[in-house]
């Protein structure tokens, strides 16, 4: 392997979308995968939502930056993959019990206001708790879990892009506080040293495993997809602590529990599953009667302020793009051109290198804190 390559550590969304954007910028890049299966983008709704998730401040200029990007992401990966993401604009609603709590919500002023009438027009049979809401048409979602990461690691193949699956990445090795190389198992125990001075660490939930100062941990979440009748369900319910993402083939995805006590502990649960009915009862009544298709579960990698780590490490030549615990899928797009530009040392406009040094890792240092 190349020493001018960039390593990807970690084969997932964020993985990807970064290598596809350096290849597409004529960089050797090889991308480093433990189990596929595991990654973040396999497991979430892919709402692309900045404006319904409620986000504030540099997160949501972020997300909003990020929302205007991707339909031209989205048009590169089809164009170099031959295959369909799943992007469509549905509007997202998020309902409230009463309008005080509507007209209070972060991001109100981005939103169309609903009063009961037009909630119901929007999502018939929506549980009579409901009284207002607020209608974001401009978000909408993609689907991550069949069409998206397909698509994805196709374009990376198209673009040259070298995957070594199956490989665990146990140890970063540095010297002068450089990148020099790192140390990796593979699927049959066989440990080797990989010579590299630039690579990006993007292990989602696990990226603190190899850099310990990352304030990176893992909030489990367990979802569902239902088989509903064909346009009963036309717009995202994003509900507080569960929301429904229709799919344009009838399916609905439904999340997602948020168990940050589950550590790294896997498979579906009793109370999982439970929480889940309830919230699906709560937003829909009649939805609790369509039948379940799939159950699975995954794990967010989060930070204590909920935002990403973007940008520069502790050591020279290796960069962050992890941590963005539920708005991977929206984050994507942006995190992947800042990525590509600063690894590539392409100068970034004011605005964006504004964003860059805001998510910088060195927020949650002691000196950081103190000032």
């Amino acid at each position: 392997m190349s020493k001018e390559q960039v390593l990807i550590l970690g084969g997932g969304l964020m993985g990807l979308a970064i290598a596809h954007q350096l290849a597409r910028r004529g960089q050797s890049v090889a991308v480093l995968s433990r189990r596929r299966n595991e990654a973040a983008g396999f497991v979430a709704a892919g709402m692309l939502a900045p404006h319904a998730e409620g986000l504030s401040g540099n997160l949501l200029r972020l997300g909003q930056l990020s929302l205007e990007r991707i339909p031209r992401w989205v048009a590169q990966i089809e164009a170099d993959s031959g295959l369909p993401c799943g992007l469509r604009t549905t509007g997202i609603v998020v309902p409230f019990k009463n309008e005080q709590e509507r007209d209070q919500y972060p991001t109100a002023a981005y939103g169309e206001a609903l009063d009961r009438q037009k909630l119901e027009q929007l999502l018939p049979g929506i549980a009579p708790a409901w009284t207002a809401g607020l209608l974001f048409a401009q978000d909408g979602q993609i689907d991550n879990r069949r069409q998206l990461m397909r698509a994805l690691e196709s374009a990376c193949v198209d673009r040259g892009v070298h995957f070594q699956e199956g490989v665990e990445v146990l140890e970063l090795l540095k010297q002068d506080g450089k990148l020099t190389g790192v140390r990796t198992r593979d699927s049959e125990g066989m440990l080797s040293t990989l010579e590299c001075h630039r690579a990006v660490l993007c292990s989602g939930a696990w990226s603190a495993q190899l850099l310990p100062e990352l304030p990176v941990f893992p909030v489990k979440g367990q979802m569902v997809s239902l088989q509903t009748p064909r346009g009963a369900l036309r717009h995202v319910i994003f509900g507080p602590g569960t929301y429904m993402v229709p799919r344009e083939d009838g399916l609905v995805v439904v999340g997602a529990t948020s168990e940050p006590e589950a550590g790294f502990n896997e498979g579906l649960t009793p109370q999982g599953q439970q929480s889940l009915n309830q919230g699906i009862a709560s937003l829909l009544p009649d939805a609790v009667n369509w039948p379940p298709m799939e159950r699975w579960w995954g794990f967010r990698p989060c930070t204590p302020d909920e935002g990403p780590l973007l940008g520069e490490s502790s050591i020279k030549g290796l960069w962050l793009a992890c941590g963005h615990h539920r708005n991977g899928v929206l984050l994507a797009a942006i995190s992947a051109e800042l990525l590509a530009g600063v690894v590539l040392k392409t100068p970034l406009p004011g605005s964006e290198q504004e964003l860059l040094e805001a998510f910088n890792w060195k927020r949650f240092s002691a000196e950081s804190q103190i000032m």
